[in-house]
């Protein structure tokens, strides 16, 4: 068995099987970081999502938010920069793309925040916007999801629209320093209790994890499948040639003495 499996011919099997499951390590490994990320997030938003409100200026100042601190709902006072209402595009919406609709919000503490009020469907054509419902003019409550800024994707966008919501970028358009985060919509109350118009509500975030737990563990399962295949197949082989009689040759003549065709 053992000059079996140190044959050329096993050898690079193994070799084979070796790359196999080194690659499967890594993939597993992939997979799990993947699923930490996710298993971190779903843990993020229910711990954050249905609490209690803080006041937006206990939780954000000028720098970044950390992430410990996303999804966390806040609430304010104060009143819309509706002149400065902005659209980032590409924005989906249960399969369908459109817009949604960023107003700056000047809290009574004097920041400023970036309120996503949600999403309004594309216009008939690319070189039309669409209608959006405008904000309040009066002072309102707004109470809202804590976000972190996306990445910038480096686009030149008409007036009036950004291509991601970057902090950089909006702050330049609307002419202020915004906070550290921007605001998912939850609700918003007027002095006499009512609810104003608003764009569509953004759909709740998804805390599904996905299979790539499962995946991991398939992968790093998978990692002595190649080994198993080599020694079955070389079990094999080498059952069928201990096996296998050997192959006799023809038999030599035999020799006869002069003598004994004299004796005949």
């Amino acid at each position: 068995m053992v000059k079996v499996l140190t044959s050329r011919r096993w050898l690079g099997a193994f070799g084979v099987a070796l790359a196999f499951a080194v690659a499967a390590y890594f993939l597993g490994q992939w997979q799990w970081h993947r699923y930490e990320a996710k298993a971190a997030r779903a843990d993020r938003i229910h711990a954050h999502y249905d609490a209690k409100p803080r006041p937006v200026t206990d939780v954000l100042g000028p720098a970044p938010m950390p992430l410990a601190e996303e999804w966390t709902r806040v609430t304010m006072h104060g009143r819309y920069a509706a002149d400065k209402t902005l659209l980032v595009r590409n924005r989906p919406y249960q399969g369908t793309y459109g817009y949604e609709v960023l107003v700056p919000f000047v809290d009574d503490s004097g920041a400023t925040v970036l309120v996503d009020r949600g999403w309004v469907m594309n216009a008939q054509t690319a070189q039309t916007l669409p209608r959006v419902v405008p904000p309040p003019t009066a002072s309102l409550t707004v109470t809202g999801w804590l976000r972190r800024w996306e990445p910038s994707l480096g686009k030149s966008m008409p007036a009036g629209q950004v291509a991601s919501i970057n902090q950089a970028e909006v702050s330049s358009r609307v002419g202020t320093q915004l906070l550290g985060a921007y605001v998912v919509l939850d609700v918003e109350r007027l002095p006499d209790g009512s609810a104003p118009s608003r764009p569509t509500p953004l759909e709740a975030p998804d805390t599904d994890l996905g299979p790539h737990q499962a995946y991991a563990f398939q992968w790093w399962l998978g990692m002595v499948a190649g080994f198993v295949l080599v020694w079955f197949g070389a079990r094999r082989e080498y059952l069928e040639g201990a096996t296998t009689p050997q192959q006799a040759g023809p038999a030599s003549p035999k020799k006869v003495r002069i003598w004994d065709e004299e004796d005949a």
